[in-house]
């Protein structure tokens, strides 16, 4: 039984049972009041009084806000705080520079190409990169039988595309990669850009090893004679088939000769990334490949602010210059005798011993809390040294605001010798920046958080928490579904469906967005889950319908209003029955949660959707899903786990010419 049917209800009267109570009690207390009908004065206002006596009892009934926040609390629920945009960006090296490689350091930071309201949009580089000048300057493929130039299609902007190893796979099919001089004798990356949506609908593998066994590459570079082996250091895109980087140990000095190869006549120093495990499921295919590229965050690193010092007293409280600070980035330090000693955050001080160097940081404010002696410890003041509480360093940062268009990320804030500066910029858009939760999602998301208790099991735990993913708006678990083998159940296999929230008629999620998925998702999921995050399949629909509008109508009118209530019904984000077309969009009320997946389309519903203002009669109304036409009076059945996009809806309008003559 739920539990919602045992809680006590503390008045149950109803506006209806309150004015009957009122008019049972007037002969009692007022016999000469015989007139008791709604006209009557003194009746309107014993229903005004039972109008506002029904709005009491119903706050009366409810659990107050402040106690509702203190339950929140007492379960571990917060707010979650602003998450930072990332995005990937390249460091050209001047030609002409006398070094074969130089170092851009960690936290180096770069700005937007233009500030937006809040100032100017800070990105920092989150490692160490060795940049070399060696310039990427031809990719070609072997599919074991024929070369194919792929240098246009890899430096265009990523909309193209490639596929690194052909169509086919042959013997020695690999994927070449020319330089315009030998690569350095030491560590260096190849950033690779893997096109998840060839097929129209990106999708994403989460981590593990799966059911399947992962395809191998030998990296390799020619020495004039043979093709010699240079060290794979790491490879994050597993083969190519994802977004990532592949670290290698350069040959050599000498080693590499140069050579004109396959399609490309200048001679170039070639490495080439050759298939000795043919494992893939498909072929893969590239955005891109580049060197000298970097994770980048939003963010700003703040160091040595001195936060003041401690008089001794419990709950001392201070304030960072700035927030909101980005998790696992402070060190708080407090001087106690002769040198400054790292403390520990910690959620709350219930865990907290007398002695415990701890301390709690409000990362919205930027506020830091210590104990009260009992449950954390009080830092001790020094005389030596009266500011004796700093902040060694923190990030600040975070929000919507970073996720910025690709080529925005440009503006070096300071100069690294050898660097080509007007060649600096992010080749795709920044994604993963939220703002801040608000209270109310807080509370929403509440219940979810509690049954699913951060864990992945249950289809519902899969959907809420994707849910949490940065932009966002609707999340479908199918399980036993694999996207390479839709026809068949494979066991262990979850697949989630997610829709973000942009405003396009067939939102599909960009790479950075299913990555935000995978690492919340990665986190939670059973060891032996092989996880997988996609976008949606779309079908068209399109409806063609002849309406008879009232004499008094205006055609365009309601022309303008039946093809906006369509759009909206069919919408992926806000569409469904319960969709609103006459409220504005900014109305959440508008939003009926998005069509369902896999949702019939039934014809009475529809018919009765287009029964709007104006309107007499529906004289026709036909449906075609994709290429397959519906006639009158037919549901349309759709695919599980499909969505709907709106075609060119057809909507004839006219008067009622029948009407007319008959009344002649």
């Amino acid at each position: 039984m739920p539990l919602s049917d045992n809680l006590p209800v503390i008045d149950d009267r109803t506006y209806a049972d309150i004015v009957e109570e009122v008019r049972a009690r007037v002969p009692r207390y007022t016999d000469e009041w015989t007139d008791l009908n709604e006209s009557d004065p003194g009746m309107a206002m014993v229903e005004l009084f039972a109008w506002l006596s029904e709005m009491q009892i119903f706050r009366m009934g409810q659990v107050p806000l402040l106690n509702y926040l203190k339950f929140l609390e007492l379960v571990g629920i917060e707010l979650d705080p602003a998450r930072p945009s990332t995005s990937l960006v390249t460091f050209p090296v001047d030609p002409g520079f006398g070094q074969p490689t130089t170092i851009v350091p960690a936290l180096t930071q770069l700005a937007t190409e233009e500030p937006d309201a809040d100032g100017p949009i800070l990105f920092e580089l989150d490692r160490a990169l060795v940049v070399i000048r060696a310039q990427l300057e031809a990719v070609q493929s072997f599919d074991g039988f024929v070369f194919r130039d792929l240098s246009e299609a890899n430096a265009a902007d990523g909309t193209t595309g490639f596929s690194p190893f052909g169509t086919a796979f042959g013997p020695d099919t690999a994927f070449y990669i020319g330089f315009s001089e030998q690569l350095p004798d030491q560590s260096f990356d190849l950033t690779v850009w893997a096109d998840n949506a060839e097929s129209g609908v990106p999708v994403l593998r989460c981590g593990g090893s799966g059911a399947f066994e992962r395809s191998r590459l030998n990296w390799e570079i020619w020495d004039g004679r043979e093709w010699r082996a240079v060290t794979l250091l790491k490879d994050d895109t597993q083969a190519l088939t994802r977004t990532g980087q592949v670290s290698l140990k350069g040959p050599a000095q000498g080693l590499s000769q140069p050579q004109a190869l396959g399609r490309v006549a200048t001679p170039m120093h070639w490495l080439r990334a050759k298939v000795v495990r043919n494992d893939y499921q498909k072929t893969p295919h590239l955005r891109a490949i580049r060197t000298n590229t970097g994770r980048v965050t939003q963010a700003e690193t703040l160091e040595f602010e001195s936060l003041g010092g401690s008089n001794g007293e419990t709950n001392q409280v201070f304030s960072l210059a700035d927030a909101p600070v980005l998790p696992n980035s402070q060190v708080i330090q407090v001087n106690e005798g002769r040198e400054y000693v790292d403390w520990q955050e910690v959620p709350d001080f219930a865990g907290s011993g007398p002695n415990d160097p701890h301390y709690v940081l409000n990362r919205a404010t930027g506020e830091v809390r210590f104990g009260n002696g009992r449950s954390g410890r009080i830092p001790v003041g020094n005389p030596r040294t009266p500011r004796n509480i700093r902040a060694l360093s923190y990030q600040v940062g975070g929000g919507a605001r970073g996720n910025v268009a690709p080529g925005q990320i440009n503006a070096l804030q300071s100069a690294i010798e050898g660097l080509d500066e007007d060649g600096i910029g992010n080749l795709f858009a920044a994604a993963g920046g939220t703002d801040e939760e608000t209270l109310q999602a807080a509370m929403e998301r509440a219940p979810s958080t509690l049954k699913s208790r951060e864990r992945a099991v249950a289809a519902d735990d899969f959907e809420q928490l994707s849910l949490r993913a940065a932009n966002v708006i609707r999340a479908r678990a199918l399980p036993l579904f694999h996207p390479d083998y839709p026809g068949i159940d494979v066991p262990g296999v979850v697949t989630i469906v997610i829709v973000p929230d942009v405003d396009e008629p067939a939102p599909m999620p960009t790479e950075g967005t299913l990555n935000a998925v995978c690492a919340i998702l990665n986190e939670r999921r059973l060891l032996t889950t092989e996880l997988y995050v996609t976008g949606p399949v779309y079908q068209e629909v399109t409806v063609t319908a002849e309406i008879i509008v009232e004499d008094n109508a205006d055609l365009a009118e309601v022309k303008e209003q039946a093809l906006d209530s369509l759009a909206l019904y069919f919408d992926a984000r806000k569409g469904g029955e319960g969709s609103d077309p006459t409220l504005p969009e900014d109305d959440p009320a508008q939003s009926g949660g998005g069509w369902p997946f896999g949702g019939d389309i039934y014809y009475s519903l529809l018919y009765r959707r287009l029964l709007t203002v104006g309107v007499k009669r529906i004289h026709s109304l036909e449906l075609r899903l994709d290429k397959d036409d519906f006639g009158a009076c037919q549901d349309v059945p759709v695919p599980p786990g499909v969505l709907l996009v709106s075609g060119a809806h057809q909507i004839d309008v006219r008067y009622d010419d029948d009407a007319a003559e008959a009344g002649r």
